[in-house]
């Protein structure tokens, strides 16, 4: 428990800083998915980079000031509830296990809140997050106020605690990168288990079965976000869902899923053939969305800056376009001008990556706050961030686009770790030259 000691000593740190305050972090709600039935229980990201704590109903509260505290709300220990349920720590054990300073029934919190909340100089708390708690916090600083006549001041400034926890979980230590290794080692054995299974005649969802299966037998806890399972056609919709479209004969199939393992994402996308070999076309594109993503992965290292990865891959799509007639130079003009006016949007209209952590698309600022000027720059890669790389090419049938490429769909993504010298491809066990998945691919 000692990592999440250590991170809230740091937040903490950073409110001192600020001239100290109190903090309010809680967990995520239970979900209702319909009548008695609720979705799978999954917890706060933040609130879990804090505590390493699962259970729902509970809030985190920092005191930074003449001496640190850390306190926590959960549920008490109910024996009936956990035949029902499950086990329970409840507050007192809670405390010892998760080596905070103190620790409340979640039912104390309005009359503790009030109180912790007196004469403290600030308020950390992520405004607009949860309404609920939202109107709790309105009425503990009410309750604060009420005290005026006998001295008691509330909270006179205000910050969002999300913007702090923002940077500290933005570069990840050695042991977030571990148990990104072992997620992302996950999702490519899935990965590759569809490539193998994959015929003519299955449909959509066989494919994603046989994902969910490696994810679960291998000990993830949950897909990292709704598997994405397109073939044909549907390869060109950029957030398809897993459905029951049947794979054809001369077809390619895009997969993008990946798995969450103890709070950690993995994030992969690869596009193979249907019957194991691509055709004239499909490998003609496929070779320059695998060209553009080894150029961004060049670019993906400290002393670049986010976007340099984009703008790599966007001139290579940009060229692959032009050779291919994807794009007509004699109506678009050259390469510069192809992107000048960003005439590949046709065919690429999304970024080249995002940051990935415990969310799939994680927290942190894209561009440098703390520069001078209007529009702030992209900040600079460092040691430590971690991001997907995921360029592509989906054609739509269109006048004028060459029709042996309708309807191709190709995306190639990785999970990047930004390291001293350049950067580490945590889904390198994923095949993604023609050669790995043909030779994958074919059967006996």
């Amino acid at each position: 428990m000692k990592t999440y000691a250590d991170r809230r000593a740091a937040l903490m740190a950073q409110m001192q800083a600020k001239g100290g305050g109190i903090a309010i972090i809680p967990t995520a709600p239970e979900v209702m998915r319909n009548r008695d039935a609720d979705y799978p229980y999954r917890h706060d990201s933040y609130f879990y980079y804090l505590s390493g704590f699962t259970e729902p109903e509970a809030v985190i509260v920092l005191i930074a000031g003449e001496k640190n505290q850390a306190i926590l709300f959960c549920r008490e220990k109910n024996m009936e509830r956990e035949i029902w349920d499950g086990f329970r720590y409840g507050p007192e054990t809670a405390r010892s296990t998760f080596g905070f300073d103190a620790a409340y029934p979640i039912e104390a919190i309005d009359t503790e809140l009030p109180r912790l909340m007196a004469n403290a100089p600030a308020l950390f708390y992520a405004l607009g997050s949860d309404s609920k708690l939202d109107a709790q916090v309105q009425r503990w600083l009410q309750n604060v106020r009420a005290q005026a006549r006998a001295g008691v001041t509330p909270p006179t400034a205000a910050y969002d605690v999300h913007v702090l926890l923002d940077e500290m979980r933005l570069t990840k230590d050695a042991g977030e990168i571990d148990i990104m290794q072992r997620s992302a080692d996950i999702a490519a054995a899935a990965h590759r288990r569809a490539m193998r299974i994959a015929r003519p005649g299955l449909r959509e969802y066989h494919l994603e079965a046989e994902i969910l299966h490696e994810f679960r037998n291998n000990g993830s806890q949950f897909p990292a976000y709704g598997s994405i399972v397109a073939t044909g056609a549907n390869a060109c919709v950029l957030h398809y869902r897993a459905s029951d479209a049947e794979l054809k004969d001369g077809d390619l199939v895009l997969i993008d899923a990946g798995c969450e393992l103890d709070s950690y994402a993995s994030d992969i996308t690869r596009a193979f053939p249907v019957n194991g070999k691509f055709s004239g076309p499909q490998k003609e594109l496929y070779e320059i969305v695998l060209a553009s993503q080894y150029a961004a992965i060049a670019e993906t290292r400290p002393g670049k800056r986010f976007m340099d990865g984009h703008d790599a891959a966007v001139k290579v799509l940009a060229q692959g376009m032009l050779d291919t007639g994807l794009l007509d130079k004699n109506k678009v003009g050259s390469l510069s001008d192809v992107i000048e006016h960003r005439a590949y949007d046709q065919f690429y209209m999304h970024r080249t990556g995002h940051w990935l952590g415990m969310d799939v698309h994680d927290v942190g600022a894209y561009r440098d706050a703390a520069a001078n000027g209007a529009e702030k720059p992209w900040r600079m890669l460092q040691a430590g961030m971690v991001l997907t790389v995921e360029p592509g090419i989906y054609v739509r049938p269109a006048e004028g686009v060459p029709e042996q490429y309708w309807n191709i769909g190709i995306r190639i993504e990785d999970d990047a770790v930004v390291t001293a010298d350049g950067c580490h491809i945590l889904s390198a066990a994923a095949p993604k030259t023609v050669a790995d998945i043909e030779a994958l691919m074919k059967h006996d």
